[in-house]
């Protein structure tokens, strides 16, 4: 898990597909008055300099949100995301991006709460700095998995975990699994949100036999694939949604669908909306 470092993809497809919906779940939260907390399990620095020569090795953010920049036909259920990229570059051109504690923080209103957890000493340090005296964001350097132990259930009672795994380690996928059935019997009216790659058939069958064993039910899966099997990266990625707000599938069908026609490579891949455990 240490040897993972973010700012080598920072600003990809995935991570374009994962905020964008992370936005629409915050923005979901704030239709009603009463305070929230955001958990996230593996915070990352918080904003990225796209500059930097790691996220310049591979470039990935060219074929994620570089795609979107500037462009004039942004569905509106993407602005809140977008707003929050905007946020991060106070000039017009494109220099960082923002990860999830800062979309987080560009979305909450006085009075909700931010927790983050980061494992890496030195990822941590930076992330402590992008929120340096600010009292709203509280910043652990803890693994993820023991954050959930940790800070839940929320004294707020309402509120959204994002469970972002760097999946470096094996068998991530059967320990996200017990990890989200832990974390559910201590707050099951929470809204958690699950990345992950889309891999080999076979080890996403695995995934979601083990989720749907652990007997929590609604569970929106999301897909976005935007390249064909065999390619150099991961052809895609997905995300489980626990407790997903009123009409969020819904909406989210047509901001993926726009995302593919944006992201996808040569009109591959596709999108998926469906539930892997209805109520």
């Amino acid at each position: 898990m240490l040897s993972y470092r973010h700012m080598y993809h920072a600003g990809n497809f995935a991570d374009v597909f994962k905020h964008a919906l992370l936005a629409r779940l915050l923005a979901a939260l704030n239709l009603k008055d009463k305070p929230w907390c955001y958990l996230d399990t593996h915070a990352g620095i918080g904003r990225y300099d796209l500059m930097h020569e790691w996220a310049q090795k591979a470039r990935e953010y060219d074929n994620g949100i570089a795609r979107l920049w500037g462009r004039k036909d942004i569905p509106l259920a993407l602005a809140p995301y977008l707003d929050a990229v905007k946020a991060a570059n106070p000039y017009p051109n494109l220099r960082f991006y923002p990860g999830s504690p800062f979309i987080a923080k560009q979305l909450a209103r006085r009075g909700d709460r931010i927790v983050l957890s980061e494992l890496n000493k030195v990822d941590f340090e930076e992330l402590r700095a992008v929120f340096a005296g600010d009292k709203q964001v509280a910043a652990h350097l803890m693994d993820g998995y023991q954050a959930l132990k940790a800070f839940l259930p929320p004294k707020e009672r309402r509120g959204l975990v994002l469970l972002d795994s760097s999946f470096d380690r094996a068998r991530e996928f059967a320990r996200i699994a017990a990890a989200l059935q832990q974390a559910h019997a201590r707050w099951a009216t929470g809204i958690y949100a699950i990345w992950y790659p889309l891999m080999a058939p076979g080890a996403m069958l695995g995934f979601a036999r083990d989720i749907d064993q652990t007997g929590i039910r609604k569970i929106l899966r999301l897909e976005l694939r935007i390249a064909a099997e065999g390619a150099e990266t991961i052809p895609g990625c997905g995300m489980l949604v626990v407790n997903p707000p009123y009409k969020f599938a819904n909406e989210a069908r047509p901001l993926l669908e726009w995302l593919w026609q944006v992201l996808a490579r040569d009109g591959a891949g596709g999108v998926k909306v469906d539930w892997l455990a209805p109520e």
